[in-house]
């Protein structure tokens, strides 16, 4: 079997596909490179600024250690369900903290994270997906990728940000609001993922890194005006759901157009298994995420709420209220 893991995609700069019985040759000789002020990446995309902290990256030192160390990702997340069940049970019969200063900083600073992350790495993708098409995106890494030093940063950063994310389920389970499975297993799995596959460096992970970065800027916003108490229309949250559903659709056709490249005999930097578990990653998002939606927006909530109270359970429908464990 294939690993999943431990792949190395080699040196080469040169790379070929073949699609629709056209074959085009990509030539990414010319390095990285800085003219007139400019970081300019082997791909032809020119950063408009860098910052001294992106120009000093080197990418390869972190997917070394990440390749040693990816391990560590195993024990957040266990140290993580430990918390969820051992902090609920604490909090059972003891008053909510309320946090919401704390929730305010903590929210704005990821909204500003996410942004940057997103301003960083978007616009790269669409120059790729302009002008050396779909196939190049989501199989084409190796040498190029990962000489890139400003997206390697924010490539890095993204993997980073798994673990403080973590602490969304900390305000939920101190200030004790509903708790759903959706939450703390997109979570689990994301973290272990993330750390898993970085040393790999997949072409597929352009992607998910942008869109989760896009969706994540316009969601820690929405959090933080709740958190500050604004008024936010309930169509606000509706199309941050309905963001993470295209998302999640998106994930699942990235993997599935870079399984279809491999099966046609082209270099894809991606391996097979890990095609499948993040194939079946984002359908068990989107599975996940359809049924809150329906539950959120679509029942009646009154009607839930009822059904639900009857069973002697807690109401999970979206009631207007600013609640984290019901988006992400």
């Amino acid at each position: 079997m294939e690993p999943l893991h431990k792949y190395r995609w080699g040196d080469n700069t040169i790379f070929a596909l073949t699609q629709n019985n056209k074959t085009v040759v990509y030539d990414l000789t010319v390095p990285p490179r800085q003219e007139n002020g400019h970081y300019i990446t082997a791909t032809n995309y020119t950063y408009g600024y860098t910052f001294n902290f992106e120009e000093e990256f080197e990418v390869g030192d972190y997917t070394g250690w990440m390749r040693v160390n990816w391990w560590h990702s195993l024990i957040w997340t266990t140290m993580y369900v430990s918390f969820i069940f051992t902090g609920t049970s604490f909090m059972q019969h003891r008053p909510r903290f309320e946090l919401r200063p704390i929730l305010v900083v903590w929210n704005i600073v990821l909204a500003v994270f996410s942004t940057l992350g997103a301003l960083r790495t978007v616009p790269e993708v669409l120059h790729l997906l302009s002008k050396y098409g779909l196939g190049f995106t989501v199989c084409i890494s190796g040498k190029p990728f990962l000489d890139n030093r400003v997206g390697g940063f924010w490539n890095w950063m993204f993997t980073l940000s798994k673990v403080p994310e973590l602490g969304d389920t900390v305000f939920i389970v101190l200030r004790k609001q509903p708790l759903i499975f959706l939450h703390w297993y997109h979570h689990v799995t994301v973290l272990l993922y993330a750390w898993y596959s970085y040393s790999d460096y997949i072409a597929t992970a352009r992607w998910f890194v942008c869109m989760n970065y896009l969706v994540h800027s316009v969601m820690y916003s929405y959090y933080a005006l709740k958190a500050l108490r604004f008024r936010v229309p309930r169509w606000v949250a509706m199309s941050i759901t309905t963001a993470q559903l295209a998302q999640m659709i998106m994930g699942a056709a990235v993997n599935i157009w870079a399984y279809q490249v491999k099966q046609a005999g082209n270099e894809c930097h991606v391996s097979y298994d890990n095609i499948k578990v993040s194939l079946l990653m984002y359908t068990s998002y989107f599975v996940l995420f359809a049924h809150f939606f329906r539950r959120a927006y679509v029942v009646n909530p009154k009607q839930v709420g009822a059904r639900l109270a009857k069973k002697g359970q807690e109401s999970l429908v979206y009631e207007g209220k600013s609640s984290k464990g019901k988006l992400e």
